[in-house]
């Protein structure tokens, strides 16, 4: 039987695709305010804006291709039983070829009812036009989780940490929560991989092995050890 692999990545792995953070240090994201663009009370104010955005995500995202470190992935699957836990709204992981992956904030190329989250329907094409309804009749939105929402996949990610014979954080600061909480869910006698070029504190944890790079440099370094670990 193959051991349990939870990975947990972050913004830094899409990036080295070409897809920029979700917030800048300006606190702005592709030059919006977040609160403008990313909160239920935005969908409410401006609809269309709001659509418009992550339409202009939406094109993005398909335009970019999985890089190294998300093939790194989806290759262990043939030593691991892997499943990957993810921040990121695009696809990558699942063009790279990995099966088995929770999106915790949502996907972009899917759409959901305003009036029913649980109605999701995959999007054909690159964009959400304004009067596409749900089957109830409502406006549909981008199947993506909104600052001041609930995030649904949290507690079926926190099992899967429960349940891990190796951790892998990839390309994220742990600082936004209710993901970054995640690590605490894995045992202590748990090895615990962390590949960012800049590590994020992790005092008080057992067995963390530190891969200061960046996520393609850091997957390439760390699958050795991994698999001597399978």
């Amino acid at each position: 039987m193959k051991k349990k692999l939870v990975v947990l990545t972050g913004a830094g792995i899409s990036a080295e695709s070409g897809l920029k953070t979700f917030r800048g240090s300006d606190g702005l994201w592709e030059g919006y305010n977040i609160i403008d663009v990313a909160t239920p009370e935005a969908w409410i104010k401006n609809p269309e804006l709001v659509q418009r955005f992550y339409n202009e995500r939406r094109t993005q995202i398909l335009a970019a291709q999985p890089n190294a470190a998300h093939l790194a992935l989806a290759k262990l699957e043939e030593y691991f039983d892997v499943t990957i836990i993810t921040q990121n709204i695009d696809d990558l992981h699942e063009r790279a070829g990995s099966t088995q992956i929770i999106h915790l904030h949502g996907i972009i190329t899917y759409a959901q009812s305003n009036l029913n989250a649980s109605l999701i329907y995959p999007i054909i094409g690159d964009e959400i036009k304004m009067g596409e309804l749900c089957e109830l009749g409502s406006q549909l939105r981008p199947h993506v989780v909104w600052f001041g929402e609930a995030v649904p996949m949290i507690e079926p990610a926190a099992f899967l940490c429960k349940e891990a014979d190796l951790f892998m954080v990839i390309g994220t600061s742990l600082a936004v929560y209710p993901a970054a909480g995640l690590i605490d869910y894995v045992r202590k006698d748990v090895k615990k991989y962390i590949v960012d070029p800049v590590i994020p504190t992790v005092n008080g944890y057992q067995k963390i092995i530190k891969i200061e790079k960046f996520a393609q440099l850091g997957l390439e370094e760390v699958f050795t050890k991994l698999i001597a670990d399978a």
